[in-house]
């Protein structure tokens, strides 16, 4: 929503000069930010943990799909960056690998890429194929006798390349993922609240049929401010309760920090700003096809709202 907007600084100073607590003590900015930001969701979606960084909400989710499935190995996508904790670290190929390389309970499979990955635009079934590469991860991950907790995507690959996977790649990866007994967790952190334009959370980009069972945010949600927040069914959060270890965060959900989360939610709205997204990325996408078929570096242009890749060949 840009820097500085007087909206947001308004918000957050004048909740400033009320009340700051931490979040044992109840406060009616956490129910309501909570409930205006389940309106943008889909209905199972419905139990929302606060916490102060995109990182947090991550590690957070993780620890939820493990409780939940009682399973430890994850499938993360090549290239993928999921934060900088231990935790995190350790389901990013684009750090592990300069790292301490790839633990045993993490599997990679091939981003879903059309242009440069393994099944390409000419491919006679792009989805199908992408979808069964993880398949087989979870089949020969149970032959050594490991289980699959979770399948952990951004909704569009960002560090990976500004990748748009193709329509109904995820719903096929959530079939085997739920047969196998785990769940989908889409890291919305950079590409959600709107950026894709057309849709508010970029997984709708792949239809109203699928829905994650796990949702992160961060960044956007608070315009700067720290500010994250983990989505996830009544079922999941069941689970994770009935540890009895509750779940903490000193300043997850503060009212400052809610009060800045629905600001952001109000100038998206009265500045029509996913209108806007389509608009200038349309705008984007225009200008530079145009310089694709003057300039043969230029292999590959897609995007969506603002979110967008080019890729320079040799």
């Amino acid at each position: 929503v840009g820097h500085c907007h007087p909206d947001i600084v308004k918000a957050a100073h004048e909740q400033n000069q009320l009340l700051n607590t931490n979040s044992r003590y109840l406060h009616d900015n956490l129910v309501d930010y909570a409930e205006r930001l389940s309106k943008t969701l889909p209905d199972k979606l419905c139990i929302f943990y606060f916490l102060n960084s995109g990182s947090e909400a991550n590690d957070l989710a993780l620890r939820l799909a493990w409780q939940y499935t009682e399973h430890k190995d994850v499938i993360v996508l090549d290239h993928a960056y999921h934060g900088h904790l231990t935790s995190l670290i350790d389901i990013s190929p684009y750090k592990f690998r300069n790292l301490e390389g790839q633990k045993e309970w993490v599997h990679v499979a091939p981003v879903p890429d059309t242009y440069r990955g393994l099944y390409r635009e000419d491919h006679e079934n792009s989805v199908t194929a992408y979808a069964d590469e993880v398949k087989n991860i979870i089949e020969h991950a149970h032959k050594r006798g490991r289980k699959i907790a979770a399948f952990f995507a951004e909704s569009l690959p960002s560090v990976g390349g500004q990748i748009i996977p193709p329509a109904g790649y995820f719903q096929k990866v959530a079939e085997h993922m739920h047969k196998a007994g785990g769940v989908f967790i889409a890291d919305e952190i950079q590409v959600g609240f709107g950026r894709v334009g057309k849709h508010f959370w970029a997984f709708q980009l792949q239809g109203e049929d699928f829905i994650p069972d796990i949702v992160t945010m961060g960044k956007p949600i608070g315009n700067g401010h720290p500010l994250a927040c983990v989505a996830t069914t009544k079922e999941i959060a069941e689970a994770f309760a009935a540890t009895g270890v509750e779940y903490f965060n000193t300043f997850g959900g503060n009212p400052v920090s809610c009060a800045v989360g629905l600001a952001v939610l109000d100038v998206i709205e009265k500045e029509h700003l996913q209108a806007h997204a389509t608009e200038v990325g349309n705008f984007l996408m225009k200008i530079l096809k145009e310089q694709q078929i003057k300039h043969p570096i230029i292999g590959d242009v897609r995007g969506c709202g603002l979110f967008i890749g080019v890729d320079l060949i040799k």
